[in-house]
């Protein structure tokens, strides 16, 4: 504050106290409170003399100018009055009146005395009095600075303007670039006790935590606007960065009215002067204030046309805290009078500024003051309010920003302007307050005036948005160590660039003259916000942040596709729960669990880390909580579907993906963008029926729907998932046109337990049957014809009982009594058809307690209450009634304005005893009436025939009036009995309009209307509430008696007035009169063709026509009529027709070779292609739809043959100047050789294409004419229906032949032929493209040539050596080549690059053929036939050879495995495939070990040729590992280079698995599952090998990527398409590898079940028990099972091999293998294969002695010499290995004694 005494000569400034005072406002105050009441009780006597003091301080300005103190004496004075306003300040005591010596003495004294020696800051004083006043004025003046975060401390008062409303706290712009935060509890007692009372109320209901902010209660919006003023109190200021980095700096304030108005008094509220005052009470003629004063009795009250302008004061909340203008006092002087009009409060120019001031407090901000000018500079102003409180007004509120202008030049020292109090300095040197001189801020207003007055118009913010990048700001000022201020564009608001946001490094000082930001300079700017106090922008210059894609959330746009770095993984108890996306400096989004990828990821963590790069796409933007969800769907992100973020925007019909995020039994919640959300119903969700969602859809699914409707009122939105396309526009309109009541046919394509699915016949749409819709009975026959009904079975005597065309649903029943009333006209279908007393049928919808629905035709419901059953069925279980439950009742009451009837069961009560004049007095009541129309009429027997009478209007429809000649007595007008003449008739689409509810009009009765077979009868079956068929016409009006028209009466030729009643596909159906209706064909409706494209548009039902009677037909009750004018009708029969002539026609079949026009009923003719359109290349068939009305030209007419031609060619329908492209040919004589013309295929056949070039023209094109080049398969490149063009190089009019050629060289005369291989020269200089670049070279396609290409080994390239070809040439890169050698045998060209080649030519042909003789020669041009890749057979088990089961079985292994090379480079179709490493699939290896590329051998490459070597079928008996797992990410590298290898190799799995590999590297698993099906579609059904691989590659992805059921989904697929053993075995090696060995082992069980008769599957199975599950007794029990199922002759191999696996196995018992052996021996003890096994796996067991026993066992057995041979060597063999020369020589004795033997055996014989 500036230093001026209180009142009562209290101590003026109030921050002293805040500076010692704790943090807490409330605190503060009551402490503050104390201190001056305590001053008050001291000071009193010296009230009188304070006020005096005040007034004398004001400087006097005598006349004539001149100032009665001299500068030295003013001086002096202002001195000493310093002093005294600081000694009160330092020491709580009044000043001393002595002279300047000893009052400064004085002071310094108390100083020591009081003051603390630690705050004592004053220098030490020279000892001359001279020296004394220089210092104190150095000390005590006025420093020009604005509010700043340091000077703004607790305590500080401040004004400030609302810029942003939160759900918890308010923000509000203070002065100078500050923001501070008003929490929701410090801004009114009154609100905050409402708010405790709400917490109070939850706890009571509820324990649980409660939200204190109750927002869904308490709305800050509804107590505040944006751009309100405010007072308000600082409580404290936070700084973060002690916490490390750059910290965040907070302002905490509070408007609480007891706080801001801290020390005010009574006496204090004085006329002008501002105070903040909370609303306590909203009252009929005002506002009751709080002013937060001490003084309880002290209120304000605030009229209510002081609340503002357009300002509702009962709309007030009470606890809204106002900054409010005091006006006035009561009498009394304890109401204070305020007011909150802003206009009023902020016109100062001459009232409302504060002239008299009691004490200090009435200056606080927002108060307005007169300001004495005392100093002008460029920095600001400075000045005094009243003589001696100093103000100041820095740069920005001097007005020196916003203006431009010069202060001096503005601002005069010594005059006197007016200014608001913006904010207070505590801790300053020289107590001073805060003025603004700006314009919006004295005015109170929340824009600048300029932009409201101006051109610009709204606010500033709408005029440049925040964020908003400026080209070119340019400098208008420059405040060096401040900043910049810059002309932004906006007139009146100018930018502000701090000195730390000029640059993005540290920029120390800033010069007006030079420099980059001198004044005038130009700079790209970014607008970071906007403060409405100041009225600047705030801009920066920093590129970084120019360069940020995001300043604020706000900016973060619902829908966008944003780009960002990973900053965090969030886990939780279930894993990965989302992920957090930093998209720029402290904007970061969150992406959900869901919204991770498109398929549930098993682990996130895997894919994606911190600081991973990737895109997103905004989901919504919730700016409340300051949070953005973003997903990284690539079927969201990738999308170009419309983003739908508000309901306004949508309409049905829109199609997009959204996300499941909910799923329920009827349906799932479909999400989109922002809070737009759809929900899919179940039977939506599907074309075929769907029991269970959640067994076909799961949360997080993204799913393709449209809308079906949307209420963006209600924010509902029904969508599906159906695909729209398969509902065509021929069934839309067929749904269009289908009634209830009407008798359909169909068959039934689906049936379920509730519902039978009917396809209608004709319009193909869908309709469901209920079953209890099947019959009139019981349940059971229900389900007894339901049992009896087969899918495709035809069902006839259908009725349509309701349809739904937003749901497409339609609803039929099969009920014969529903069918019968239907064909009678007796099924209710309009509530106007409903008449008091007729007994209807229905069937029961619902039953309640209260009674049952009756549901009719077109969903029409009645009701029939319990009181109107019998007595019987009100005691039985729902009144004995179920659903669908045919029932028959009378209608009780109908109430027209409701749209509602009762029912009953009941009959009438009977009258039997009373007399029969009783009755007749009975019916003469019930007949009588009341309110008649005419008031006349006092009974229903008063209408009769021909009477003439009133009747008021009911309701309007398009084709009658619906009214009412007496209470209860309805009547009817048809539009055709209301009009005379064709005159009368003013609106022709809509007659009836005239018209108008409740009108009373003059009618004649005509009779009773039949309903159902629409006609009107006489008057004598007149029921008891008939429905009176009337006329309104003038001339029916005349007394004699009506003439009723009917059939017979219509003559041909004559001409009627007619009503359109219902609108077909190919006709309208008219109404003459009430009961004669008649038929104009679509044709005959309108001359205007284009009228009749859309009939129901044009002519809607109730429009009026003048038509012509055509045809009368009375017996079969027909009549036709003619709209068109004149005698212009549709042809009857051919002879009507004449060449030439245009006519409209109806396009009845659409097809893609010509289109079918009907002329008439009995004339149909096609337009075929050649005659659509004047240029064939927009001839396009399908641009038709079915009924569509064309104008056609007759172009041929052959009458005996019954022909006609047509044609829809502008030229000849419109007009003949049209230009024509491809001239119309109508016979072969109009061709000559040599013309060139354009046809379609119509046939292509062995030996050519048969091209129509008219519909009566085929030209004939030999193969050999074809093409210039040769095509392998050309039939591939033509189809039927293809336009070509060609040129006639024969024509035979007799023959009627026409050949044309379609050769590029016979079209083109400068056509020049593509260089072959036969004309490359050796030494011939050619250009090129480089095709592809490997490690040994260049291949270079030669340019203008047959795809004539060759190599240029890197030997070539260039003079000097190359070690790296590919650091030289990319593909695409053009060169200039020399031909170097030519092989024709082989087909190869070699290439020179060399640049000495094209300097002398003579040079370097020689060493290139050394070149070519030691490495590559050329390229092959052509591939050989018969090369080609052979598939490898699948290795197996092999139970017949066991040798291979033993120590050989590794050497084995190796020698079988096979290798097939890849078709090398080749230079016809350049496939070179890359090592695209993939899956091994048990024999077929994805990464190419099977087929084993040789990459070191250059010339196997070049050569091109395929070493297939054959081998036989090799099985091992061991367990096949599919290795389809492995992936890798070599090779091709794009979509593209794949494709292009396929195209040559459809056929290879190996391209197929290494494609799919590649889109699971970029985690598109849906893609790599499509690629699988379309191997297994392309792949020849021959190549089984490859189409298995494929199948094992699907079934590998789908084991890793997929879940269980896609996994047995496609193996039973498999199953189904190749050998069911061999997918099992595939299937089990893929478990086994992933580690899935539960699953393994339960397809084994399956497996043993399904094939055991195959012994490999038991050994296979046990072989996975021993080795895998260590499961060896489960094993061993397998042995028996197999030997139970398996036949004899297989037992022994079997035993053999598990007795083997005893021995090999780890988890085996070798003992017990031997066991088994020695009982196969025993068996068969001449099997010397046993024995062979046998001594092989003892050996390899290492037990040598018993190795020697077996020796020994098998050597003395009866063995044949060959075989004993055998035996006694490998003995020999193992002894000398294994043993010593005592046991080799025993094995040689053993060996000659046996020969011994033999030789004594044959000596014997």
């Amino acid at each position: 504050m500036a230093p001026i005494k209180r009142k009562n000569g209290a101590v003026t400034d109030a921050s002293d106290a805040s500076k010692k005072a704790p943090t807490n406002p409330e605190h503060a105050a009551k402490r503050q409170k104390k201190s001056q009441e305590n001053e008050e009780k001291l000071a009193r006597p010296t009230q009188a003399s304070t006020l005096s003091v005040l007034r004398e301080e004001v400087p006097a300005f005598p006349r004539g100018g001149a100032s009665v103190l001299t500068p030295l004496e003013y001086k002096q004075i202002q001195i000493q009055a310093t002093k005294d306003v600081l000694f009160e300040q330092n020491t709580g005591r009044k000043a001393s009146k002595h002279g300047p010596q000893d009052e400064e003495s004085g002071i310094e004294e108390d100083d020591q005395s009081d003051a603390p020696p630690a705050t004592s800051k004053r220098k030490p004083r020279s000892k001359g009095q001279k020296g004394k006043q220089v210092r104190v004025v150095e000390e005590l003046g006025i420093r020009i600075e604005g509010l700043s975060y340091k000077r703004l401390v607790p305590g500080s008062i401040v004004l400030g303007q609302i810029s942003q409303i939160n759900r918890h706290d308010i923000a509000l712009a203070l002065p100078n670039n500050l923001t501070g935060y008003i929490p929701l509890t410090a801004i009114s007692d009154k609100l905050t006790k409402t708010i405790e009372t709400l917490v109070e109320q939850e706890e009571e209901g509820d324990e649980a935590a409660v939200d204190p902010a109750k927002e869904q209660n308490v709305d800050l919006k509804s107590f505040f606007t944006i751009g309100q003023y405010l007072r308000a109190h600082v409580t404290s200021t936070h700084d973060d960065t002690a916490s490390g980095g750059k910290g965040k700096k907070r302002i905490e304030l509070s408007i609480n009215p007891q706080i801001v108005n801290a020390g005010l008094k009574k006496a204090d509220m004085v006329v002008s002067s501002m105070v903040q005052a909370t609303v306590t009470s909203v009252e009929d003629h005002g506002l009751i204030m709080d002013l937060g004063l001490d003084d309880a009795n002290v209120r304000g009250f605030m009229s209510s046309k002081e609340v503002g302008h357009d300002v509702d004061h009962t709309s007030i909340e009470e606890g809204t805290v106002l900054l409010c203008l005091v006006t006035g006092l009561s009498s009394n002087g304890k109401i204070i009078k305020l007011s909150a009009d802003r206009q009023r409060a902020g016109n100062i120019k001459k009232s409302n500024f504060l002239t008299d001031a009691p004490s200090i407090y009435s200056f606080l901000p927002g108060t307005a003051v007169e300001i004495l000018v005392a100093e002008v500079s460029s920095s600001g102003i400075a000045g005094k309010v009243m003589g001696l409180l100093n103000v100041t007004a820095d740069l920005i509120h001097s007005g020196d920003a916003a203006s431009g202008k010069d202060l001096e030049k503005r601002y005069t020292i010594g005059s006197k302007v007016k200014g608001r109090i913006i904010c207070t300095f505590p801790n300053a040197d020289v107590k001073k307050l805060g003025v603004s001189f700006l314009d919006h801020v004295m005015a109170l207003s929340s824009c600048m005036p300029t932009l409201t007055k101006g051109d610009d118009g709204g606010t500033p913010t709408q005029a440049l948005p925040i964020s908003t990048i400026i080209n070119e700001a340019r400098v208008v000022k420059v405040e060096p160590g401040i900043g910049l201020l810059l002309d932004v564009g906006v007139k009146g608001v100018r930018g502000f660039v701090h000195i730390s946001r000029v640059a993005d490094g540290k920029t120390e000082t800033l010069s007006e003259s030079i420099g980059p930001y001198k004044v005038g300079s130009v700079h790209q700017a970014r607008i970071i916000g906007y403060n409405p106090m100041d009225g600047l922008f705030l801009v920066s210059l920093e590129q970084k942040i120019i360069n940020e894609p995001f300043l604020r959330i706000e900016d973060v746009q619902v829908g966008r596709i944003v780009k960002g770095k990973i900053e965090k993984l969030i886990v939780n108890a279930t894993g990965v729960g989302g992920v957090l996306v930093n998209l720029a400096a402290d904007i970061t989004g969150l992406v959900p669990e869901m919204h991770l990828a498109d398929i549930h990821l098993q682990h996130p963590e895997k894919k994606f880390r911190e600081g991973l790069s990737v895109t997103a796409r905004v989901l919504s933007v919730d700016l409340e909580k300051r949070q953005i969800r973003m997903t990284l769907k690539k079927t969201l992100v990738n999308t170009d579907a419309a983003v739908w973020s508000s309901y306004g925007e949508l309409a049905a019909g829109m199609q997009a993906p959204g996300t499941l995020v909910s799923i329920l039994s009827s349906g799932a919640v479909v999400q989109f963008y922002g809070s737009v959300r759809g929900f899919l119903p179940v039977s939506e969700m599907s074309e075929s029926y769907i029991q269970d969602p959640k067994q076909h859809f799961r949360t997080g699914q993204v799913v393709s729907v449209h809308i079906v409707s949307v209420d963006p009122v209600e924010r509902r939105m029904i969508v599906s998932c159906k695909d729209p396309s398969v509902f065509s526009a021929a069934q839309q309109k067929a749904l269009k046109e289908l009634s209830p009541g009407a008798a359909v046919t169909g068959t039934v394509s689906e049936k379920t337990t509730d519902e039978l699915i009917i396809e209608l016949e004709g319009s193909r749409l869908k309709a469901g049957l209920l079953i209890e819709q099947l019959a009139d009975g019981s349940a059971q026959r229900c389900l007894s014809a339901a049992k009896k009904i087969r899918v495709d079975q035809t069902l006839r005597d259908l009725v349509v009982m309701s349809k739904n065309e937003s749901k497409r649903l339609i609803r039929l029943t099969c009920k014969p009594s529903l069918v019968k009333a239907a064909k009678s006209g007796q099924l209710l279908i309009n509530f106007e058809d409903i008449v008091q007393g007729a007994e209807v049928i229905g069937f029961v919808k619902n039953v309640t307690l209260t009674g049952v629905f009756v549901q009719f035709g077109g969903e029409l419901t009645g009701l029939l209450l319990k009181a109107h059953m019998p007595d019987h069925a009100v005691r039985l279980p729902d009144f004995g009634m179920r659903r669908g439950q045919t029932i028959s009742a009378k209608i009780l009451s109908v109430d027209h304005g409701q749209q509602r009837f009762l029912l009953t069961l009941k009959d009438p009560p009977a009258t039997a005893t009373a007399p029969t004049k009783g009755r007749d007095n009975a019916s003469v009541s019930n007949r009588a009436v009341s309110n008649a129309a005419d008031e006349v009429s006092t009974s229903i027997d008063d209408f009769t025939l021909g009477k003439l009478t009133k009747a008021k209007i009911i309701s309007i429809k398009e084709t009658q009036l619906n009214v009412q000649l007496a209470d209860g007595v309805q009547g009817r007008v048809d539009v055709s009995e209301i009009f005379d003449s064709w005159d009368d008739i003013k609106d022709r689409k809509h007659p009836l309009q005239i018209f108008h509810p409740k009108q009373v009009i003059p009618v004649r009765i005509l009779g009773v209307h039949d309903a159902r077979n629409h006609r009107f009868l006489p008057i004598t079956h007149s029921g008891k509430a008939p429905v009176f068929e009337l006329s309104a016409k003038r001339q029916d009006r005349t007394p004699a008696d009506p003439d009723v028209l009917t059939l017979d009466k219509v003559q041909v030729g004559s001409t009627w007035i007619v009503f359109v009643n219902n609108v077909a596909d190919d006709c309208l159906w008219v109404n003459l009169s009430p009961n004669v209706r008649g038929r104009i064909r679509a044709m005959d409706v309108s001359d205007d063709v284009s009228r009749l494209t859309n009939l129901a548009k044009n002519f809607p039902v109730g429009s009026a026509l003048r038509a012509r009677v055509l045809n009368v037909d009375a017996v079969q009750n027909r009549l036709d009529l003619s709209a068109r004018s004149g005698n212009a009708a549709s042809p009857v029969t051919l002879n009507d027709l004449s060449k030439g002539t245009v006519l409209p026609g109806r396009v009845t079949k659409v097809t893609e070779r010509h289109v079918m026009i009907q002329l008439s009923d009995t004339i149909s003719a096609p337009v075929h292609l050649v005659d659509l359109a004047d240029d064939y290349s927009t001839a396009n068939p399908t641009v038709y739809s079915k009924n569509q009305t064309v104008r056609v030209c007759i172009t041929d007419l052959d009458i005996p043959n019954k022909k006609i031609t047509l044609s829809t060619r502008p030229s000849k329908v419109l007009s003949s100047s049209l230009p024509v492209q491809d001239p119309e040919i109508t016979s072969i004589t109009q061709l000559k050789v040599n013309d060139v013309v354009r046809g379609f295929i119509k046939n292509v056949a062995d030996n050519g294409l048969f091209v129509t070039l008219a519909s009566n023209v085929t030209a004939f094109t030999r193969i050999s004419d074809l093409s210039d080049s040769f095509i392998q398969d050309w039939k591939s490149s033509f189809h039927v229906d293809q336009l070509v063009k060609g040129k006639i190089i024969a024509v035979d009019a007799l023959l009627n032949h026409v050949q044309m050629s379609l050769k590029q060289s016979v079209l083109d005369k400068n056509y020049k032929a593509p260089l072959t291989f036969a004309g490359i020269k050796v030494g011939e200089v050619v250009t090129g493209k480089v095709r592809k670049v490997e490690d040994f070279g260049v291949f270079i396609v030669v340019d203008g040539s047959a795809n004539v290409s060759g190599l240029c080994h890197r030997s070539e390239v260039a003079d000097q050596r190359v070690a790296d070809v590919r650091k030289l040439f990319v593909e695409g890169d053009a060169v200039k080549a020399k031909v170097l050698k030519i092989d024709i045998d082989q087909r190869r060209i070699s290439f020179g690059l060399k640049a000495s080649y094209f300097e002398t030519e003579g040079d370097g042909e020689d060493g290139s053929d050394d070149e070519g003789d030691d490495g590559m020669d050329g390229v092959e041009l052509a591939r050989q036939n018969g090369d080609g890749d052979e598939s490898m057979e699948d290795e197996g088990v092999d139970l017949e050879n066991v040798r291979d089961i033993d120590t050989s079985s590794d050497h084995d292994d190796a020698e079988d495995r096979n290798r097939v090379e890849n078709e090398g480079t080749t230079a016809k179709n350049g496939n070179t495939t890359g090592e695209v490493q993939g899956l091994s699939t048990g024999g077929f290896d994805w990464s190419g070990g099977t087929l084993d590329q040789d990459k070191t051998d250059v010339q196997s490459e070049t050569d091109g040729e395929i070493s297939v070597p054959k081998k036989k079928k090799r099985r091992i008996a061991e367990i096949k590992v599919d290795r389809t797992g492995e992936l890798d990410a070599n090779g091709p590298q794009s979509v593209a280079d794949f494709e292009r290898l396929l195209l040559g190799q459809p056929d290879s799995s190996y391209l197929w698995l290494s494609y799919m590999a590649f889109q699971l590297q970029l985690s598109e698993v849906a893609k790599a599952r499509d690629i699988a099906e379309r191997a297994l579609q392309t792949i020849n059904i021959r190549e089984d090998a490859e189409k298995m691989n494929v199948w094992v590659g699907l079934l590998n992805l789908e084991n890793t990527y997929g879940s269980d059921e896609l996994v047995e989904e496609v193996f039973k697929r498999a199953c189904q398409y190749n050998d069911a053993q061999e997918i099992h075995e595939r299937l089990i090696s893929i478990y086994i590898q992933s580690g899935k060995n539960e699953k393994a082992d339960d397809l084994f069980q399956s497996a043993v079940k399904k094939f055991s008769q195959d012994p490999k599957v038991w050994l296979n199975y046990a072989t996975f028990l021993f080795d895998t599950l260590s499961a060896s007794d489960r094993a061993r029990d397998l042995l028996p099972r197999g030997m139970q199922s398996l036949p004899q002759f297989n037992h022994l191999d079997l035993t053999n091999k598990f007795a083997q696996l005893e021995f090999r196995s780890p988890n085996g018992d070798a003992e017990r293998g031997r066991t088994i052996f020695e009982g196969l021996l025993s068996t068969f003890p001449k099997r010397l294969d046993l024995w062979n096994v046998l001594l092989d796996l003892e050996i390899k067991q290492g037990n040598k002695e018993q190795v020697r026993r077996l020796f020994a066992r098998v050597t003395s057995g009866k063995l044949k010499s060959r075989k004993a041979k055998f035996f006694f060597k490998r003995w020999l063999e193992f002894e000398e290995a294994e043993g010593d020369g005592k046991h080799v020589g025993h094995v040689k004795a053993k060996a000659a004694e046996y020969v011994r033997q033999q030789e004594a055996e044959k000596t014997q014989e």
